[in-house]
């Protein structure tokens, strides 16, 4: 081994145990007898979050253990997937095409379309500062999420409104970090989501949401995706883990009370208010899924593919990735095996 090759070794280690040290992990007291599932989530509402609070993989994949690992950005997952400690993760579809392309070319899979952005993202400009429209933002500090959906959106919604990001002054922070700045008046606006998100509603004013976006042909999502070694070892697990996805999704379109219950308790609100965040996303059925228009079928990718490429098009233009990869290498990221079959059996 050479000695930048150690050295590389070594930055990732670093890497890792410094995004690691920042996540709650649970629960304890797993067998140290059965393999474990590693699974990066995040807080926004969503069907992941009804599983995981029902525990329906593990008891899916008794055999398992399985362990859920809470991040603040999809940035952040991406450090842990390159640093080999991840195995799934609930990621945004911008950090999930930077992972993609250069410098990272991480070897995941979209295995699962979790929501498509609505109005649970959105950018807020502090009432005190008298901003009504995106183009008023022009020198004000602006805060989100570096390599995240919303840093994504934010750079579309300055884009649409003839703003450069030179034009304003944009502010690495996560959701809750945003907040706390939010609050000592330290940024005028800041683009990032739920739960967060309604807490700045209430002394801002909404100038672009997500949804907006995405009709002007800017859309985010929200993905699950699966390690490629660990889908290629085990996808069986993958397909488990498929169909407790799916599962859950039923139940925010079919039991709303049922799935507002769980996602409260998981982000600590109240059944109410996580129903209503819950409302502004949208949420996909298996036969959207499976359908051209997002993951396709078996042998067949669906638009997804495109979407993640026009995603890495645009980074690439706003000099946020070297460049855009081909779109093969984004059908090749979409892990459709025995679709439609496997939601449909689940």
């Amino acid at each position: 081994m050479t000695i930048r090759t150690r050295l590389t070794s070594l930055f990732v280690g670093l890497l890792a145990l410094t995004v690691l040290a920042g996540c709650a992990v649970g629960p304890a007291g797993q067998d140290s007898g059965k393999p474990t599932i590693r699974i990066a989530y995040q807080s926004f509402p969503s069907g992941d979050l009804v599983a995981k609070h029902n525990r329906w993989l593990e008891d899916a994949l008794p055999d398992w253990n399985v362990q859920w690992t809470k991040f603040d950005s999809g940035a952040d997952i991406n450090t842990a997937f390159v640093a080999g400690e991840l195995d799934f993760g609930a990621i945004g579809s911008s950090p999930v095409a930077r992972g993609l392309s250069a410098p990272l070319n991480i070897p995941y899979q979209v295995a699962f379309v979790l929501d498509v952005a609505g109005d649970n993202e959105a950018l807020v400009a502090r009432n005190a500062t008298g901003v009504t429209d995106v183009a008023g933002l022009r020198g004000k500090r602006i805060a989100t999420a570096f390599a995240s959906t919303s840093h994504y959106s934010l750079l579309a919604a300055l884009e649409r409104a003839g703003l450069a990001p030179a034009d304003v002054q944009l502010v690495d922070l996560q959701p809750q970090a945003a907040l706390a700045a939010w609050e000592r008046g330290d940024v005028d606006a800041v683009y990032t989501w739920l739960p967060t998100l309604d807490e700045l509603r209430k002394t801002g004013r909404t100038l672009v949401t997500s949804r907006e976006l995405a009709t002007a042909g800017k859309p985010t999502l929200d993905l699950g995706v699966v390690s490629t070694p660990f889908a290629q070892q085990h996808p069986e697990v993958v397909d488990a883990w498929r169909k407790v996805e799916a599962r859950a999704l039923e139940t925010v379109r079919t039991d709303p009370r049922a799935a507002a219950q769980a996602v409260a308790a998981e982000i600590g609100a109240t059944p109410e208010e996580a129903a209503a965040q819950l409302k502004q996303g949208v949420f996909l059925s298996p036969q959207q899924l499976t359908s051209a228009e997002w993951l396709g079928t078996d042998g067949a990718p669906g638009n997804l593919a495109q979407n993640l490429q026009s995603a890495a098009q645009f980074l690439a233009g706003q000099k946020q990735i070297p460049a855009a990869p081909d779109l093969a290498t984004f059908q090749k990221a979409t892990y459709t095996k025995g679709l439609p079959n496997v939601l449909a059996a689940g």
